[in-house]
């Protein structure tokens, strides 16, 4: 299992920060946010990590994580010259990905939750993680049946069918690559996560599981706030 943490885009929801640094540096409390996402990656024994980053604080990337060996494991680096879709991750990472199986973390998202299991025990296919939230409209929302199994994987809806949004941490198979060669962009002009999930759904190997802790996508600056205050209340629990 390889891993990939896509910490390109510019954070423009988050300007003026982002004016200086790429957003996935910004502190959450004690650690550049793109920490988080490694240590999720590494927690599940993800030794090989491709970190894609954005040209402009390509530097600033390098300066923090170096090689990986400081945090675990062995990073390389691709620069995304311009963020197309999160799909892009497997086409402009299938060198490193290789033969091998593959999770995607965004690196603006942070868990709680120990993904471990669900990695290390992950067969093929793929296998997303979807939480309950009062947004669902900006993310992709999963429609499920009586019984709880994925129907359909709609991105950005204007009518949510529920009320469950897909996270940024996504486990397939090496059969991703192809899927993402072959993708199509949207109407929006970007490689959609949510098709990639959808052909897998279509060949009835996704499977949806779902996040039990706190999830903060940190894009914004509530959520940016949020975090930094779990992961305070969790530093000072430790510190106990």
């Amino acid at each position: 299992m390889k891993g990939i943490v896509l910490a390109g885009g510019s954070g423009t929801r988050l300007r003026p920060l982002t004016k200086v640094t790429s957003k996935q540096l910004l502190p959450v409390y004690n650690k550049p946010m793109v920490l988080y996402p490694i240590e999720t990656l590494v927690k599940a024994g993800i030794k090989e990590i491709l970190v894609i980053i954005a040209p402009n604080n390509a530097g600033d990337f390098l300066k923090l994580l170096g090689d990986g060996e400081d945090y675990g494991c062995k990073i390389s680096y691709i620069i995304q010259e311009k963020p197309e879709g999160l799909a892009q991750a497997f086409t402009i990472g299938k060198n490193f990905i290789d033969d091998d199986n593959v999770t995607l973390i965004l690196g603006d998202n942070l868990y709680e939750d120990d993904f471990s299991a669900d990695i290390k025990n992950f067969k093929g296919g793929a296998k997303v993680f979807a939480i309950h939230t009062k947004d669902p409209e900006r993310f992709g929302v999963v429609e499920f049946d009586k019984n709880m199994k994925a129907l359909s994987i709609e991105e950005k809806p204007k009518a949510p069918k529920s009320n469950y949004a897909v996270t940024g941490l996504y486990v397939y198979d090496n059969s991703v690559i192809k899927k993402a060669e072959n993708l199509k962009p949207s109407a929006r002009g970007e490689l959609e996560i949510t098709d990639i999930n959808n052909l897998f759904l279509q060949e009835g190997t996704l499977e949806v599981a779902f996040v039990h802790g706190k999830w903060f996508d940190c894009g914004t600056f509530e959520s940016l706030f949020e975090a930094s205050e779990l992961a305070r209340q969790k530093s000072l629990n430790v510190l106990k």
